[in-house]
């Protein structure tokens, strides 16, 4: 979900989101290169695995770099809300990506233990497994910065499967390892199967919160308990009700109905009303706020839980 404690210009935060998607492209496209040799020397099930994920990596973080750069694109005439949404659409992408490959890492794997190889030239897939940790280490905490200044569910999904990457490179060098110093042939296809139940796990996350995204989940109730309490601080502002909240990407929108005394005239409940949607964007930068009025203790058709 979109973070809303973010405060960012919207120059600086499309700069930051193209950097991420930039270098997540990069990144993917040297660790192929080298991974594609270091599977060619040692046959290893192990490389594969980490040679199909980057394979993997590099279609989704394209289609992240595409869709990122669409859901910077303003609010127009067709599309009032913005285009945020093609960030969690992304993610739904990646998802679909990062299970595929999971699958077909569990076939190979299934494969190698029944029948068993040796792994050749294993030295050279450990270095490379080690260049591979060594990049993935510098990207993941590029986006970790990323994300926590743009709060992108787009670059979020991005990192969490290269994060799952890291993991899954430190356990391909494991087994190369324990293949070539113990001869323990079972250990490569065991781990390529152990890797991609994680591969998988991250798919189910990446999955799940882009589906949050697109139906409109609504925000933490630690987010809406303090929209909630901006709102009652106000003065005239007797309480809230119908609270609704989704997210747009890195943005917010709010919809609240406000209680006020019946007798006060409009110009003081209209600015009672301009003070609630002052003080919630202040809190909440960029966000999209609707307020309607209401007297006190008056019962209305469609009431929506705060909570």
């Amino acid at each position: 979900m979109a973070n809303a404690e973010i405060q960012i210009d919207p120059g600086t935060r499309a700069r930051l989101l193209r950097g991420a998607t930039y270098a997540a492209v990069a990144v993917a496209m040297a660790l192929i290169s080298a991974k594609v040799v270091a599977w060619a020397l040692t046959d290893s099930v192990s490389v594969l695995s980490s040679l199909l994920d980057s394979l993997l990596d590099v279609a989704a973080s394209i289609v992240n770099l595409v869709a990122v750069r669409h859901a910077l694109v303003p609010a127009d005439d067709e599309h009032r809300f913005g285009h945020g949404k093609a960030e969690a659409i992304a993610g739904l992408v990646q998802s679909a990506f990062i299970a595929g490959s999971a699958l077909l890492l569990f076939s190979e794997a299934a494969h190698r233990l029944w029948n068993p190889v040796p792994v050749d030239n294993g030295g050279i897939g450990i270095a490379v497994m080690i260049l591979s940790m060594a990049l993935t280490f510098v990207l993941v905490q590029y986006q970790r910065h990323v994300v926590r200044r743009t709060g992108s569910v787009a670059v979020g999904a991005d990192r969490l499967h290269y994060m799952s990457d890291f993991l899954l490179n430190g356990g391909v060098a494991l087994s190369l390892v324990a293949s070539i110093w113990f001869d323990t042939r079972i250990v490569d296809p065991v781990c390529g199967l152990a890797i991609g139940a994680w591969i998988l796990r991250g798919a189910w996350r990446i999955g799940r919160d882009s589906l949050d995204h697109l139906m409109d989940r609504e925000l933490p109730d630690e987010t809406r308990a303090r929209i909630v309490a901006i709102a009652r601080a106000v003065p005239d502002i007797k309480d809230v009700h119908d609270l609704r909240t989704r997210a747009n990407g890195s943005s917010i929108h709010v919809q609240l109905h406000l209680d006020m005394d019946g007798t006060l005239t409009l110009n003081r409940a209209h600015a009672a009303a301009d003070a609630v949607e002052a003080a919630i964007e202040a809190a909440f930068p960029g966000a999209d706020v609707i307020v309607h009025m209401d007297p006190e203790n008056v019962v209305e058709h469609v009431r929506v839980p705060l909570a």
